[in-house]
């Protein structure tokens, strides 16, 4: 199941996230073969990160929050809120995609 997790930063965590950007790719490396899509969610600026939207797949809901609970910037307290969905691609992507 596809589960998009979103995640609000808290004010001022742009240097903590900055910091912990190495060890959080390390983590997502480990369910790579699960990422559907993830980045950042940016302000209108293009610049300023205001937060995550990542979608994996996962057995159930649990192994999800499981995985986010472990994940190095909700650990260190990134993230203002979290929310995961079930989410369900209806849409063969063109757009938004780096190349490979």
């Amino acid at each position: 199941m596809l589960f998009a997790f979103i995640n609000w930063d808290r004010d001022g965590a742009g240097d903590l996230r900055t910091e912990l950007r190495p060890v959080h790719r390390e983590y997502l490396g480990g369910v790579a073969d699960r990422i559907a899509f993830a980045g950042p969610l940016l302000a209108d600026d293009g610049q300023t990160v205001q937060g995550s939207l990542l979608v994996l797949d996962f057995p159930t809901r649990e192994d999800a929050e499981a995985w986010l609970a472990g994940e190095p910037y909700t650990g260190a307290g990134v993230y203002s809120t979290t929310t995961i969905h079930l989410f369900e691609n209806r849409w063969p992507q063109r757009a938004g995609f780096p190349d490979r």
